[in-house]
């Protein structure tokens, strides 16, 4: 043992343990004893700053123990080993590790080891050295010199100033005695002049007045002075700048926070990635790890100087300069377009990369880091996209509060518009990353993967369940019955709709998602929706009987695979006509891509894209109208500003309709623009369709080939006689009025190659929907140029021979016997043009019904709340029907919009919060005690969501909720908020209606089970209301009850807690609810909050007038996601027992009531 060290033994045995099982370094040493020449093998074992010795390795108590602190260790030379020469030394020293610890101590004798091997002992060298804190005591003696050195500088600083005080009394001194030098020449001076020699001049009174005078200027003038002093600081020019340093304190903070991302992706993915992508197995290579995190690195440098920058300004407050950090920093920021330019590439790599099992593994581990706070990586991915934006509010917010003279105002602005003119390039790639994301995610949902979602063109419509039936003969339909518990149960799918594809899934038990093996991935393009059964196919009139009209099919005719058909099945009226409306639409959307495209086809040069390409309109900015860099579904620049005109032009192009874009105009269209004037449009359109086609692109459609010399040549000679018509409206006739919505037309004909060219001026006029073309005469026939059947699109798989003659009166199939005999004996200009002016009268009735049946399916308000409207439509559509050339298909859609528009009662079986409250009337009222959490929480969901979608989403623009006439502008959400203040103050007046402890710890177990069995159910909103009343003021502060409360149910509300808490705009909220199905019950304040943002943020429309339809755009989607959650019903049954006690106002205490009774209960503690 050292001496002189006094130690507590009770305390070196568990040091001496803990080294046993933790030291740093353990094994065999040989260590020398007193005798020179004697050497004994110890065990020895290092633990921190001590050294252990034991007799053997077995042995609990030391032997000895070494305090290294201060001690150095060294190499020592082999000792000769006796009786041995030179050559027997150095076999000694080849075959030992000699090495010395000498301490610190005086009197302390070093200690000399040994060991077999040398790199064991070099081991052990670079361990107690270590150890020693050799390095910690050398830094400390250069600390100590520095202080040293301060304290000189500061001694030798007190003595200057010890100097300059004297110098400063000295002068003081000095300055006094010219002082008294200067009165006494004015004394001598005055004494010199006679006429002031008067000594009624020198009067004590006057003197007394003097200093009464001067001590009144003086308070005056100070007086004055703070009164000027109040006067700015409470002036508007002391307020902007007092919100100019919050703002800029904001600032700091928030790129404080940003910075803090950047560290944490680069440093906890990027690097660690890396590392990974070099191994022996690397799950992932070093490309995908450039294309995944692409600069962010190099984004994370620059952000670390700029806050340096922030940081050492703040330390200069009050004088708050950035202009020329910006200056700065603004050359720099061009590295985000490379960002933003790959980011949906960076995250479709990633998704790749997630297929391997070892790279989704190690990429778990990484997000499990607590510096991740539960965030995944797609999460740090986007937090770049959103910096410009941020900065540029920020800019906005800064000049709003800085004066015009201000000396950097005109600096913020130049640096405020370069930041613009960045987030225009940028604005494209941002738009789209939410909708990237919710791909991604239900991507990762799909056990088997989807590759289509990785297509960033395709756009998120809805998600939802269905029950799909099976596929049963023709005939026994009836077997299968809506309310049998098998077909719910085992029939029950998870649908997702995109623009492109509609996915079938089945839930497994732990939520994981499986594609169906036949089915499960349908092309929309292949399909052809059925929605109402035919009163003379008895197989669909037994489906209707048995369904109750809730089912329709989905036809799909793949190339390489034989046709089948889907059977779906909607809980409701409204939902089932919410998804045939929108797969009707996402089918209309992609044929429309192709409308009149071989049509167009006639001449090699005149096609769809080519007229889209060559209609400056289109893609050109103007003065009415500015578009973005990205495409919409039709591949068209989507609109960023534009006119209403334009607007309503984009609404009605026959050549595509985006269903995004319809979306977002049917949502929006009462911000810039009134009902009538679209209704007016429309009918237009349907009147007179050849305006909505620009004059360019009718005379390519009209056009002469370039190849044709003549204008007019009647040989039928030409290699392109075959011609196909592909356009949204039905055009295949049938035997019968069949209700099959068949959006594909299938008609082949053969055509000359030449056109006549087309008079613009008499185009309205021969386009009217009620003309009657007669056949013209006609060339010889060729027929050995005409390879073509007729049969297939005449007749459908179902109809018998013959039954073609019995629709002769049917003007398409008058057509289509023009169009036989034409095949016969050829076609002249004539035919061609009448045909092309038919097909384009018939897409312009398509388009009109297409928006109408989108118009009122899904927004019914529009119609019920105008009655004027409802009978102007009512008149169009018949109109419409009038029509002698309309097609059987376009006749039963419109019938099927006039019954839809008709209906009073539109057979809602959802109940209401009236009729429950009606119902409240129970014979027995319950109490809390007899009813169970189930009960309790399956009751508060279905309330919360009769009441969330009770709310019309006209509510939800232009921000009625926040303005002095809330209640009667939006009565809808205000009854929501209400709703939302009288569940939380029931659950906190029920808790404190209980008189001893454990009873108040047992209800507030109960709520935390309801507020779990909320989350469970997707209500999210009923969690909310429970853990609010549970944090207020009179239920937080009873601690006495909370000790009570047992860990568990602790553990759980922080669980919940952190699920709705608002912090980071409810991150956790809303990956919840991009990771749920429908139903669910979001919280509704956060949506409206988003709505406030935006609002708030930018104006409706711009400087120009223009209407701003990007923003437009940003409130359809947040509209849509609501509309989303509220056409989904719960399958809860109302169970009226349990709504009159959540709906008795009466069991409800007020706010101030209940904090005097919880003072009450548990008085406040004496200080």
């Amino acid at each position: 043992m050292q001496k002189s060290v006094r130690y507590n033994e009770g305390h070196a045995l568990y040091l001496a343990f803990l080294a046993r099982k933790e030291g740093t370094k353990r094994g065999f040493l040989s260590k020398k004893a007193a005798e020179a020449s004697r050497w004994h093998e110890k065990w020895f074992a290092l633990y921190q700053n001590v050294l252990f010795y034991f007799e053997g390795e077995q042995s609990s108590r030391p032997a000895g123990m070494y305090l290294l602190e201060g001690c150095s260790c060294e190499r020592a030379l082999a000792p000769p080993r006796a009786g041995a020469g030179p050559g027997g030394a150095r076999d000694a020293l080849d075959k030992q590790y000699y090495f010395t610890v000498l301490f610190g101590h005086e009197g302390q004798k070093p200690l000399e080891l040994r060991c077999e091997e040398e790199q064991d002992g070099k081991e052990w060298m670079e361990a107690i050295h270590q150890a020693s804190y050799a390095d910690i005591l050398i830094e400390r003696e250069v600390l100590m010199q520095k202080y040293i050195h301060l304290v000189q500088i500061v001694e030798t600083e007190k003595i200057a100033a010890n100097q300059l005080r004297h110098q400063l009394e000295d002068q003081d001194t000095e300055i006094e005695r010219l002082k008294s030098e200067i009165v006494a020449l004015n004394k001598t001076k005055e004494r010199m002049r006679p006429y002031q020699s008067n000594p009624e001049d020198e009067d004590p009174d006057i003197k007394k007045i003097k200093k009464v005078q001067s001590f009144m200027r003086g308070w005056l003038c100070r007086r004055k002075w703070k009164t000027i002093v109040q006067d700015y600081i409470c002036s508007p020019h002391a307020e902007s700048m007092r919100k100019r340093n919050q703002i800029v304190f904001t600032m700091v903070e928030a790129e404080s926070e940003y910075v803090h991302q950047l560290y944490v992706l680069v440093n906890g993915f990027l690097r660690p990635l890396r590392m990974a992508a070099s191994s022996k197995k690397p799950p992932i290579s070093h490309d995908d790890v450039s294309s995944i995190f692409l600069n962010s690195e190099t984004i994370m440098f620059l952000h670390e100087i700029f806050h340096q920058g922030l940081k050492a300004r703040i330390a200069n407050w009050p004088t708050l300069i950035l202009a020329d950090l910006f200056d700065i920093l603004l050359p720099m920021l061009n590295i985000y377009q490379e960002f933003v330019r790959n980011h949906q590439y960076s995250l479709q790599v990633l998704a790749n990369c997630k297929q391997n099992r070892d790279f989704d593994k190690l990429l778990k581990q990484y997000e499990a880091n607590p510096a991740c706070e539960g965030r995944m990586l797609e999460t740090f991915l986007t937090y770049p996209m959103f910096q410009i934006p941020r900065y540029i509010i920020t800019l906005h917010e800064l000049l709003a509060h800085t004066p015009h003279e201000h000396v950097e105002r005109k600096s913020l602005e130049f640096a405020k518009s370069k930041l613009e003119e960045l987030s225009r390039v940028m604005h494209d790639e941002v738009s789209d990353t939410e909708n990237i994301r919710k791909n991604l995610a239900i991507e990762r949902m799909i056990v088997e993967g989807c590759d289509i979602l990785l297509d960033t063109s395709q756009t998120f419509i809805r998600q939802g369940s269905l029950i799909q039936v099976p596929s049963v003969e023709k005939g026994k339909l009836s077997k299968v019955r809506l309310g049998s518990l098998s077909l719910k149960k085992e029939g029950e799918r998870q649908c997702f709709l995109f623009t492109k594809h509609f996915l079938i899934c089945t839930r497994s038990s732990g939520g994981k998602l499986h594609l169906l093996k036949t089915g499960g991935v349908l092309s929309l393009i292949e399909c052809t929706l059925i929605e109402e059964p035919d009163a003379s196919d008895d197989d669909s009139k037994g489906s209707g009987q048995v369904f109750g009209h809730l089912d329709f099919k989905i036809a799909v005719e793949p190339p390489d695979a034989a046709p089948f058909t889907v059977v779906l099945l909607a809980p409701s009226r409204q939902e089932k006509a919410a998804w045939t409306s929108d797969i009707s639409q996402c089918v209309d959307n992609i044929r429309c891509n192709g409308l009149m495209t071989i049509v167009f086809e006639e001449n090699s040069k005149v096609t769809v894209p080519h007229m889209i390409k060559s209609d400056a309109r289109l893609h050109k900015d103007d003065t009415d109208i500015c578009f973005s860099k990205t495409l919409n579904s039709c591949k068209v620049p989507q609109i960023r500003y534009a006119s209403v005109e334009r607007l309503l032009e984009r609404l009605t192009d026959l050549r595509f309709l985006s269903i995004d874009f319809l979306n977002t105009f049917l949502h929006t269209y009462r911000i810039f623009t009134t009902a009538d004037m679209v209704l007016a449009k429309l009918s237009d359109i349907y009147k007179r369709p050849f305006t909505s086609i620009p004059v360019r692109s009718l005379e390519l459609f009209f056009a002469t080939s370039q190849n044709n010399r003549g204008e007019h040549l009647v040989d039928g000679k030409s290699p392109r006689l075959c011609r196909k018509f592909s356009s949204p409206p039905p055009l295949a006739v049938s035997r019968t009025s069949s209700p099959v919505r068949a959006r594909k037309l299938s008609l082949t004909s053969p055509l000359n190659s030449r056109v006549g060219a087309l008079d613009l001026t008499t185009a309205p006029a021969s386009s009217s929907p009620t003309t009657t073309h007669s056949p013209a005469s006609s060339p010889p026939p060729h027929p050995g140029k005409v390879p073509l059947d007729l049969s297939r699109s005449l007749s459908s798989p179902e109809q018998s021979p013959g039954s073609v003659e019995e629709h002769v009166d049917n003007p398409r199939v008058d057509l289509c016997n023009k169009l036989k005999r034409s095949i016969q004996r050829g076609f002249n200009n004539t035919d061609r043009i009448c045909d092309k002016e038919f097909i384009i009268r018939r897409s312009a009735t398509n388009r009109v019904l297409n928006v109408l049946r989108h118009w009122v399916s899904k927004h019914a308000q529009d119609f019920e709340l105008n009655n004027e409207l409802k009978m102007n439509v009512l008149n169009l559509l018949e109109e419409v029907l009038r029509d002698p050339d309309l097609l059987p298909q376009e006749r039963k859609a419109t019938a099927n919009i006039l019954r839809a528009l008709s209906q009073d009662d539109q057979d809602d079986i959802h109940l209401k919060l009236e009729d429950i409250i009606q119902l409240a009337d129970y014979p027995k009222a319950e109490c809390f005690e007899t009813l169970s959490a189930m009960e309790l929480a399956e009751q508060i969901t279905l309330l919360d969501h009769i009441v969330f979608r009770s709310i019309p989403y006209e509510e939800f623009l232009g921000q009625g909720w926040m303005k002095p006439d809330k209640n009667e502008r939006t009565p809808y959400i205000m009854k929501t908020s209400q709703h939302f203040n009288d569940m939380s103050n029931l659950v906190a007046s029920q808790i404190m209606n209980y008189a001893d402890v454990s009873s108040r710890a047992n209800a507030i177990e109960k709520w935390v089970a309801v507020a779990d069995i909320c989350r469970c159910l997707h209500n999210y909103n009923g969690v909310l209301e429970i853990t609010s009343a549970l944090n207020r003021s009179a239920i937080y502060r009873l601690k006495k009850t909370w000790a009570k409360v047992s860990k568990q149910t602790k553990a759980l509300m922080d669980k919940l807690q952190k699920t709705v808490s608002s912090e980071g705009r409810f991150k956790n909220l809303r990956e919840s609810l991009k990771n749920c199905n429908p139903p669910a019950v979001p919280y509704l304040g956060m949506y409206l909050t988003d709505l406030a943002f935006i609002e708030e943020g930018t104006p409706n429309f711009t400087e120009e007038g223009l209407v701003n339809f990007s923003k437009m755009r940003m409130i359809s989607h947040i509209v849509r996601e609501i509309r989303q959650f509220q056409q989904t019903s719960y399958r809860i049954e109302h169970q009226p027992k349990v709504t009159q006690y959540l709906l008795d106002k009466a069991l409800i205490i007020d706010e101030d009531t209940l904090y005097e009774l919880s003072l009450k209960i548990e008085p406040r503690l004496s200080a």
